[in-house]
């Protein structure tokens, strides 16, 4: 048999099922419209659901918060275009609200008349990988101490302080691998504990935005509402209806 003839017969479903034998990869499938078309266990498991027949057809906005959505759905669209994107780091969401480095691969899906119909992508959990690249060494001590002082005022100039290089080098590399300033990285981070405290507790908002690093809950509002498109009020009703 040909390798032609051998792919044809192993056939598509058979060939992304190996995916569901790769306990740290999540792997999908979209359509052009961003919507899922297939995807593994292990992305079926960073969801709210537990079937495939309940995710096919939704979009990221579904299962993640608002603004990782719309980095998902913005690569998607580049990736319509024809890019692809290999081996890029990313700080990712953990279904229990927790910041994890992934690395993700996407690429378009074509016809037999080259035309773009979808694509595809995997990311990988980088949690127990031994070492990270050197570079990245510098950004994962500021990360690990946002996370843990998150709460407290932090400045840019201790951040690079810590990491031993100066505040324009540590800039460049969250640019490089996040896509985003450190100070907008510790915002985003703030505001996601804050998210988890409004569907999780029952503290009131004034007091979750104190918890969470921000001074005035005037500033956390407007702060919330350009992020998740939407109020802190609103998430937590929503959030309750849903009980």
């Amino acid at each position: 048999m040909s390798k032609i003839g051998l792919l044809e017969a192993i056939g598509v479903s058979q060939a992304i099922s190996i995916f569901e034998l790769l306990p740290d990869i999540r792997f999908w499938i979209k359509n052009t419209q961003s919507q899922i078309i297939y995807a593994n266990k292990v992305y079926l498991e960073s969801t709210p659901f537990f079937h495939l027949e309940q995710i096919q057809g939704k979009t990221d906005y579904d299962f993640f918060p608002h603004y990782l959505a719309n980095q998902y759905i913005v690569d998607d669209m580049k990736v319509m275009k024809g890019e692809v994107v290999i081996d890029r780091l990313e700080m990712n969401v953990l279904k229990n609200g927790d910041l994890a480095w992934f690395s993700t691969t996407k690429r378009p899906l074509f016809d037999e008349n080259k035309m773009i119909i979808g694509s595809m992508g995997f990311t990988r959990n980088l949690a127990h990988q031994s070492q990270l690249d050197y570079e990245v060494q510098h950004i994962k001590v500021p990360v690990e101490y946002m996370q843990q002082h998150f709460k407290s005022a932090i400045s840019i100039q201790s951040l690079a302080e810590l990491s031993h290089i100066s505040v324009s080098a540590l800039e460049r590399r969250f640019k490089k691998y996040l896509g985003k300033t450190p100070k907008q990285f510790l915002n985003e981070l703030r505001l996601e504990r804050a998210r988890r405290y409004l569907i999780e507790t029952d503290l009131p908002i004034a007091d979750i935005a104190h918890e969470c690093g921000f001074a005035e809950p005037s500033y956390f509002t407007k702060q919330f509402k350009a992020l998740f498109g939407e109020l802190p009020s609103t998430t937590r009703t929503m959030m309750l209806s849903k009980l």
